[in-house]
């Protein structure tokens, strides 16, 4: 589904990545790793079209999309998080959601300006899809909530509606239990596991939770100042040594698992 090939980012004398290839299958749940400055989130910056590559391109389900703007993103199939949670907070969370659908709706700046009834129709359907997705991620009691009003998980879980509000198959979800307390970490485990069984999304997210990544990742891709040092299996992660090296020193990593 997607392919990245021969990525590489300076930010002038500064190479971030270098020569970064890999490719995500479709259905897969793909992990990228590495210590800070890794410049994992670098290449997700790239991917959804917040940074343009040095080098190298992106292709999304054959198709190039190197330097296509955001929104052009969005409107291919790719929706993403960020790290630090990025909603609007004096809108209610309904409202927040709704903004994903923003690419999908119709009607006119006019037959909103005017109340016309396309844009009641429009209006009436995506909010219904908007609740839909509230409820899926055990939310909807808090649809008419402001966002700054829930807790840390539940404005994660916002968020993620927001991006499958846009339609996407393919979601990058940026150190999505960044902040999280073990229950909550485990609950948006199971949901992505849930994600992909039951709505068929591809998933490509950057987390230093190891006990998340061993749980939720089909394959990972382990980066360490811009270069790979290795792709393969969560399990396999945890006892290569380059991996070890690059995290802990002489430690081993399983006793992070």
């Amino acid at each position: 589904m997607l392919k990245v090939v021969e990525l590489t980012k300076k930010f002038g004398g500064v190479t971030a990545i270098e020569k970064v290839s890999f490719s995500v299958k479709e259905g897969e749940i793909y992990g990228l790793i590495g210590p800070n400055g890794a410049g994992k989130t670098t290449i997700l910056n790239i991917i959804s079209g917040i940074l343009e590559p040095t080098a190298g391109k992106v292709i999304f389900k054959q198709k190039p999309i190197t330097g296509y703007t955001p929104p052009k993103i969005v409107a291919t199939g790719i929706a993403r998080t960020f790290q630090n949670i990025r909603l609007f907070p004096s809108l209610s969370v309904l409202e927040n959601v709704l903004i994903g659908f923003q690419n999908q709706m119709e009607y006119t700046f006019w037959e909103a300006l005017f109340r016309l009834p396309r844009y009641f129709r429009e209006e009436r359907f995506y909010r219904e899809l908007a609740m839909e997705w509230l409820n899926y991620l055990g939310i909807s009691q808090f649809a008419h909530y402001n966002a700054d009003q829930l807790s840390y998980g539940d404005r994660r879980k916002v968020e993620i509606a927001r991006a499958l509000a846009t339609g996407a198959d393919l979601l990058l979800l940026d150190e999505p239990v960044a902040g999280m307390n073990p229950k909550e970490s485990a609950q948006l485990g199971e949901l992505i596991l849930k994600l992909r069984e039951e709505k068929e999304k591809t998933i490509l997210f950057i987390e230093h939770d190891m006990r998340f990544v061993q749980k939720v990742g089909d394959r990972v891709l382990v980066l360490d100042y811009g270069r790979i040092i290795f792709e393969g299996t969560p399990a396999e992660m945890v006892t290569h040594p380059e991996v070890v090296r690059a995290y802990l020193g002489d430690l081993n990593l399983e006793n992070l698992i």
